[in-house]
């Protein structure tokens, strides 16, 4: 057998056959997950070596994710469930840990769009050869190749969504929850020193500050992020968003000729335009392929998300003033970055059905705020007791009414005066 035949798709597409031959071993062996973590490496560390961590780094972190603890604890009433552990990472490291931790959600969203794109290449087995989409210098497709492309479209997705999801979060994560997505329970906080300590250092903000601010985020988050309802609330309306995408060929075509892509779903037209425009622009593929459903799904998602965030920015402010030197000019710059995200970690966000924009975190910390102006701190607790605590969509916009039905009792809070005109002249 001559090396052309050992091609999948024989002599005539060349190189191509080559470079599908090579995916087609990768992702047909069973080392999907490998290759997702080897890219995702390479996009985190951009092809560099990273050096080891200082073991006095991992003395002096461990100790401020104590104070974290201690802090925390003491001033919500909320018991941690065991000790705060933290592990202080590189970014290689980070995005690996992340790639576990988040496996059943990475393969609902691999699994989902993958579908997807798949029920796209499954129409074109209804096509005579004169109907095949062209590849540029080769001709029709052919039929082996939409075979095998759809034989690793679920593994190929797997691999380039979970590696490029993890690598862009590594590239700029600071601790465990840089995300609020619940992690499995019992492991250690992670914290990637060199991003936090080049922030401080762009910000000249002083090393320590940066790394407690880390620790206290990090401690809030997972207090109540593994409150068993709580977490069970937000790991299932992000399960089932991720599996919802549109597997619709209608419903994918419609929604492309919305966004501008007619010419790129006119019948898979002449050439290979459609899986050329959605493979370059991986934002313009989510929209593509969100389903009705996963608008149904959102709402819930950021309402609960709003809450956490705007609860847990409520105990830093806390407790943070006395901790830190310049508290106030710490957290701004950490709040300015956290929505001021690159297109790559907005992508990420919106995989998971996330929107953390600055209008998400002005909702959770009116609604805290809401409930401050009406009860004491004790009634934020109250948040976290039951699942049937949790804030509706709607009454984050009201926490008086979230307050009523959930019985607690709030001051009356003083009416505005009104605005009387003035009398007109005659």
């Amino acid at each position: 057998m001559s090396a052309d035949d050992e091609t999948p798709f024989g002599d005539p597409l060349g190189p191509l056959g080559a470079i599908f031959g090579q995916m087609s071993s990768m992702m047909g062996s069973g080392n999907q997950w490998d290759a997702a973590a080897q890219m995702a490496a390479g996009i985190a560390n951009e092809g560099r070596s990273e050096a080891n961590l200082d073991p006095a780094d991992r003395i002096a972190l461990e100790g401020l994710a104590r104070v974290g603890e201690l802090q925390v604890a003491g001033h919500t009433n909320l018991d941690f469930r065991e000790p705060i552990r933290v592990e202080a990472m590189n970014r290689t490291q980070w995005s690996k840990r992340f790639l576990n931790d988040q496996r059943p959600l990475i393969e609902g969203i691999a699994g989902s769009l993958g579908e997807g794109l798949a029920a796209q290449l499954n129409q074109l087995g209804d096509l005579d050869s004169s109907e095949m989409p062209e590849i540029p210098g080769i001709g029709p497709m052919p039929p082996e190749m939409i075979r095998q492309v759809m034989s690793m479209m679920g593994p190929m997705m797997l691999s380039m969504m979970a590696g490029s999801t993890a690598g862009h979060l590594a590239a700029r994560a600071f601790g465990h929850y840089e995300l609020p997505l619940p992690r499995p329970v019992g492991e250690p906080l992670t914290v990637v020193l060199s991003n936090v300590d080049e922030f401080a250092k762009d910000w000249s903000l002083p090393e320590e500050d940066i790394r407690l601010w880390v620790c206290l985020s990090d401690a809030a988050h997972h207090l109540v992020l593994s409150i068993p309802h709580v977490r069970d609330a937000l790991t299932d309306a992000i399960g089932e968003y991720t599996r919802a995408f549109s597997v619709d060929p209608e419903e994918i075509e419609r929604q492309g000729r919305e966004l501008g892509l007619d010419e790129a779903f006119e019948g898979m037209g002449g050439d290979m335009a459609a899986l050329q425009q959605l493979a370059g622009d991986p934002d313009r593929l989510l929209g593509v392929m969100q389903s009705n459903r996963q608008r149904e799904i959102m709402p819930r998602i950021q309402s609960l998300v709003a809450v956490v965030e705007g609860w847990v920015d409520h105990v830093l402010d806390e407790v943070g003033t006395s901790l830190l030197s310049d508290y106030s000019r710490v957290t701004e710059a950490l709040r300015r970055r956290r929505v001021e995200a690159g297109p790559q970690t907005r992508f990420v966000e919106r995989l998971f059905g996330l929107e953390l924009s600055q209008a998400t975190f002005d909702r959770g910390s009116s609604f805290i705020d809401g409930v401050l102006e009406r009860a004491d701190s004790d009634a934020l607790e109250q948040l976290w007791t039951a699942p049937e605590n949790l804030p509706t969509h709607n009454e984050l916009e009201a926490p008086g009414l979230w307050m009523a039905r959930v019985g607690l009792e709030g001051r009356d809070l003083p009416m505005e005066d009104p605005e009387i005109p003035d009398a007109p002249d005659f």
